[in-house]
């Protein structure tokens, strides 16, 4: 059941107590972050594969949906480069419409994860599972990235990451001395202008640098071996008419693996980048309304050709840190990337691909989480286990077989910590109120009479416990006269246990044992109803509370063994 709709966009709220000062704020934010933007969305779209003006197209559509629709009062989408991999592999693979499509049905699974409110369940993915394919990411970027760094002479750069770098090693006396100093500056740059002010975008100020004393070596000093972005693209400086969407089922069978990674990559960047905002900002987003923004955006950007979109942690934190507080900035951000592609487009042409190729190493190396990395190598095995696989599938193979065994092993580490926690144990004679209670205050104990024993679940009743319990059931070799299951600690059971359960009030039926349940609570008893379970042995032999199921337990094994003398 979908439940009721939790579409609140902050853009609303937000303008109801909107003030000259408030605009004004995001008005200076939203220009630092269009510029910010600018250099990363050119970058993000080069390396994923489309043309450069793509990237811009999908910052500016996405990032005013993104804003206009979302949940969180400063978040920033548009491309990211958690993006590239992916992208580019599905361009290799099914080519540009391929990849509308696909991130057309992604668009469609996230407004159907915000629908029926699964906001809240993506957080909560494991961390081993989110640093390993960031980290894996990362490295792929960095490797993509060593033929432009370097102005190698290629004719065609292999996909995988072992080829890549077996082609690197065998065209490396190809390199190109001033591409790799563009690219080594690019990246001096970068880092050296965030130590002078925080303000200024250090990408920026590489790419402004470095295309002017390019654009000075090719004009004036006759250097001509420096490729630029105009050498490998034409730079359409306009807002594309949208196109409509061409696909059947054969199509979709094809692409949905691909669009199922973009959704679930899409939601927990986005997401992740809004908690890190509410952080900061002392807020709440919500977590649905920013998934259904997130995938309107992308059902809405590929129809213009765009790449997927998701929030951008980097745009979101410089907009807060220069004062965006409402969905304006993020509004304001996407109106200065449309000025600068409508009126400063063509000049894109003269930035040379090295250094784009050292702002993405520096993209790489900010992605690479590698003290988080690190720090999680001394958690236990199994988080260790989920990392590196994930690490190692990423890179070796792709993203998507990464998610989806990467999700696949922390189900399976999560069911079997919950079992190995999950406790069945068997009283007789005595039970000890006061056992496994956080309040000891009653010191009271109950006797249990001959012939009855006393089973406690604790914990969730579902397939794996179920089985689990089904097993003791049958380890037991002695028979009494009455089993109380005591399920106090039970906050819900599944269909293998409602299963389970059937099949052991049927055998004790037939052995002639009574069973009596403690402790059921209503949504338990509820579901126990629901199956037709309480059928087998009687409304009267449930309760809430074990004294009661003590109490009519001692009285029936007492009439049972008189009878029997």
């Amino acid at each position: 059941m979908i439940g009721k709709i939790e579409f609140r966009p902050k853009l609303f709220s937000a303008l109801q107590s909107y003030s000259k000062e408030k605009f004004f704020a995001d008005l200076m934010a939203g220009i630092i972050v269009g510029i910010v933007a600018l250099p990363l969305a050119i970058a993000f779209g080069i390396a994923s594969g489309v043309s450069p003006e793509k990237g811009l197209i999908t910052a500016i559509i996405g990032g005013f949906i993104v804003s206009f629709l979302g949940g969180s009062s400063v978040q920033i989408g548009g491309p990211t480069g958690a993006f590239i991999v992916i992208v580019f592999g599905i361009i290799q693979t099914f080519g540009i419409e391929g990849l509308v499509i696909a991130t057309f049905i992604a668009g469609l699974i996230l407004v159907l994860m915000g629908l029926f409110h699964l906001g809240t369940v993506i957080r909560f993915i494991p961390d081993p599972i989110v640093v390993g394919f960031t980290s894996g990411i990362a490295l792929t970027i960095f490797t993509t990235q060593m033929k432009d760094l370097f102005g190698l002479t290629m004719e065609k750069v292999p996909a995988d990451f072992i080829s890549k770098w077996i082609a690197y090693i065998q065209h490396f006396d190809t390199i190109n001395l001033w591409a790799t100093a563009v690219g080594v500056i690019s990246i001096a740059l970068i880092a050296i202008t965030p130590k002078i002010s925080k303000r200024v975008p250090g990408s920026l100020v590489a790419i402004i640098v470095m295309t002017v004393v390019v654009y000075i070596l090719k004009n004036h000093f006759g250097i001509t071996g420096i490729e630029t972005i105009g050498d490998r693209f034409e730079i359409n400086a306009t807002l594309p008419d949208p196109e409509p969407l061409k696909f059947n089922i054969e199509t979709i069978n094809l692409l949905l693996p691909s669009a199922f990674t973009i959704a679930i990559l899409g939601a927990i960047e986005s997401l992740l980048s809004a908690t890190v905002a509410d952080g900061v900002i002392g807020e709440r987003h919500n977590s649905n309304t920013e998934l259904m923004a997130q995938g309107a955006a992308n059902i809405i950007v590929p129809l213009f050709g765009g790449i997927p979109v998701t929030g951008a942690i980097a745009r979101t934190m410089t907009n807060i840190n220069n004062g965006g507080r409402t969905p304006i900035a993020g509004i304001i951000h996407a109106v200065v990337l449309l000025l600068i592609l409508l009126f400063l487009g063509p000049l894109t042409k003269h930035i040379p691909m090295a250094c784009l190729a050292g702002v993405l190493v520096v993209v790489s190396y900010n992605m690479s989480e590698w003290r988080t990395f690190r720090s999680l190598l001394k958690n236990p095995k199994s988080d260790v286990t989920v990392l590196l696989i994930t690490l190692f599938l990423t890179v070796i193979f792709n993203l998507t077989i990464a998610i989806e065994i990467g999700l696949l092993l922390a189900i399976l580490l999560f069911l079997r910590r919950v079992m190995e926690t999950t406790n069945i144990s068997v009283l007789r004679n005595e039970l000890d109120l006061d056992k496994g209670n956080d309040q000891k205050t009653t010191n009271e104990k109950l006797n249990i009479a001959p012939g009855v024993e006393v089973y406690e679940i604790d914990g969730p009743f579902f397939f794996g416990i179920a089985n689990k319990f089904d097993e003791q059931m049958r380890n037991i070799g002695d028979r009494p006269l009455i089993r109380i299951i005591r399920m106090r600690k039970v906050p819900f059971i599944d269909s293998t246990g409602l299963h389970n359960f059937e099949i052991f009030f049927r055998s004790s039926q037939q052995e002639g044992i009574h069973i009596i349940l403690s402790g059921v609570i209503p949504s338990v008893r509820a579901t126990l109803h629901k199956a037709g379970l309480d059928k087998y042995i009687g409304e009267e032999n449930i309760f809430d509370h074990i004294n009661g199921a003590v109490a009519k337990a001692n009285e029936l094994a007492s009439k049972l063994q008189s009878r029997r003398k």
